[in-house]
């Protein structure tokens, strides 16, 4: 009986595309994760240096960095759904080639509208390449435990791509000119292309029905709306160029989630989110970057404003964040096993909690001990409420559509992460800005001027020079410290509001194995059945 049963499970992984090359496969998704997770913060300290080159705008140079993330993110629904339909790796393929021309565009751009449309490009890239690798992996690992370990790993290599992207721009903006932190992409992206097109399985849904090219168009318009607006208020810009996007891209959605109720072969199955799971995993994913990215944001300003770090500084300090991250990503695995998704999620909701009521205690002087335990628990708990809010998403979601519960994941993520940043970032402003209204001798207009950020406030110290410039530097400073106190409570209520959501996840872990939509093995990459462990 149980030779009988291996068989049975070796055969259904052999044909779920998984077999003894099912791990190198998942080597060649995270290859791809690597790519787009460093260049979406690759450029952030090339900043400088793109603006003395080729000197853009203030508006224009708000588009060279946000261009990328806002397109990636409204056009995700888009290509995970037609993944489903017309081929997983296909779209992957099309990705890196879109990559690869895109970065050595941006590489060679001379002027910032050009960087625009390439960074534009690398958005749609972007789009493709993310709910494709992890629509892929949900194909190759039928089985929930390995999958589980899959997804671990697969999430601590995006960790990893968002602590490196700043550190790889610094060291080749030190050898190289900026464009080299694009120009590295295409000799990576020559390999991958073959490589993938060898060792990747193809996948696709079922395919029933024609693809809703008007509703994937009404997704990637509102979804492209919403987030223009979340990010302008989070910038602080209210006005009709930050309240039409929203109300616009609001209107689409809500369009286009009817649409999808009506038609027969809807493009996206709302029904995923009559599952409890799924729509809580959902909502989970959404909570933790709204009360944490806009917190890292205001942390990394803390670091470098209030105790003076260099951005090499900065983030060697948040450094520990990272490899915590990486820690519980390779252990997730391990964790969901045993206590299962519900105390798994809450736990990792509940000690991010109590990582930022400890930080908290930051001051206005440096305490490295604190800083240090504060992101490594930081990192530790964010990672295990995302690996198990992801892994619950996708374990429930039909095979056939991977691609679209992928692509639900990916936007709820990078909708939570805007939106954290406009929510925290105001109540960091309405914290802050009061503490500046009546310091002595400091005309309204310098304090009107002050109240906008700490490093304006720095600079109309300067301006002011002598006993009122101090005063007026030292008030911005206690000012800014009052507001990430306020703001670093707010989020601990986000988190904890976040852990009784979870409560409506599965409390065991089930690991029956679902059959598996089409896939297409490589031929020449197919391996003995005898080679195929149990």
């Amino acid at each position: 009986m149980s030779g009988t049963t291996t068989a049975a499970a070796a055969l259904r992984r052999r044909a779920a595309g998984a077999g003894a090359n099912r791990w190198v496969v998942l080597v060649v998704l995270c290859v791809s994760l690597l790519l787009v997770a460093v260049d979406a913060t690759v450029l952030h300290v090339a900043v400088p240096a793109v603006t003395e080159d080729i000197k853009p705008d203030g508006i224009e140079l708000l588009w060279i960095v946000d261009v990328y993330p806002l397109v990636c993110a409204s056009l995700l629904i888009l290509f995970g759904t037609l993944g489903d339909r017309v081929g997983r790796r296909r779209i992957l393929l099309l990705g890196y080639t879109l990559f690869g021309v895109a970065s050595g565009l941006a590489a060679l751009a001379h002027d910032p509208q050009v960087l625009i449309l390439a960074r534009a490009l690398l958005g749609v890239g972007g789009a493709m390449i993310m709910p494709a690798t992890l629509s892929i992996l949900r194909q190759v690992f039928p089985d929930r435990r390995e999958r589980a370990l899959a997804i671990g790993v697969w999430s601590a290599v995006a960790a990893v791509g968002a602590a490196v992207g700043p550190l790889l721009g610094g060291f080749l903006l030190e050898h190289f000119w900026w464009g080299s932190v694009f120009l590295v992409n295409i000799p990576l992206m020559l390999v991958s292309l073959p490589v993938g097109r060898l060792l990747l399985p193809e996948s696709r849904g079922a395919g029933d029905g024609p693809w809703d090219v008007v509703g994937a168009l009404m997704a990637a318009a509102g979804l492209f709306g919403v987030v223009l607006g979340v990010k302008r208020l989070g910038g602080g810009e209210l006005g009709v160029f930050t309240v039409a996007p929203l109300v616009v891209g609001a209107l689409l959605l809500f369009l286009f989630v009817r649409r999808q109720r009506r038609r027969t072969h809807p493009l996206v199955d709302l029904a995923m989110f009559a599952r409890p799971a799924f729509s809580t995993a959902v909502g989970c994913i959404v909570l933790a970057m709204l009360a944490l990215v806009g917190l890292e944001l205001i942390a990394a300003q803390y670091l470098q404003l209030v105790l003076e770090m260099s951005p090499l500084e900065t983030g060697l300090r948040l450094l520990p964040l990272t490899f915590a991250a990486m820690a519980a990503g390779l252990a997730g695995a391990r964790m969901l096993r045993r206590f299962g998704p519900r105390r798994m999620v809450c736990f990792g909701f509940c000690l991010t909690a109590v990582a930022v009521l400890l930080l908290t205690a930051m001051g206005g002087t440096d305490n490295t001990g604190l800083l240090l335990v504060g992101f490594l628990l930081l990192g530790f708990g964010l990672e295990t409420t995302l690996f198990g809010a992801y892994e619950s998403m996708l374990s429930e979601a039909p095979p056939a559509q991977a691609g679209g519960a992928a692509a639900i994941g990916e936007t709820s993520y990078q909708l939570g992460a805007g939106i954290g940043i406009a929510l925290l970032g105001s109540v960091m402003n309405a914290a802050y800005t009061p503490g500046l209204s009546s310091v002595p001798g400091v005309p309204a207009s310098a304090s009107a001027a002050a109240g906008h950020s700490l490093g304006e406030a720095y600079e109309v110290a300067a301006q002011l020079g002598g006993p009122v410039g101090v005063a007026l530097r030292r008030a911005a400073r206690d000012s800014f410290v009052h507001g990430l106190h306020v703001t670093l409570l707010v989020s601990a209520g986000l988190l904890l509001l976040g852990a009784v959501m979870s409560l409506r996840l599965p409390r065991i872990m089930h690991c029956g194995e679902q059959p598996a939509a089409a896939v297409e093995l490589p031929a020449p990459r197919e391996v003995a059945p005898s080679r195929v462990s149990a």
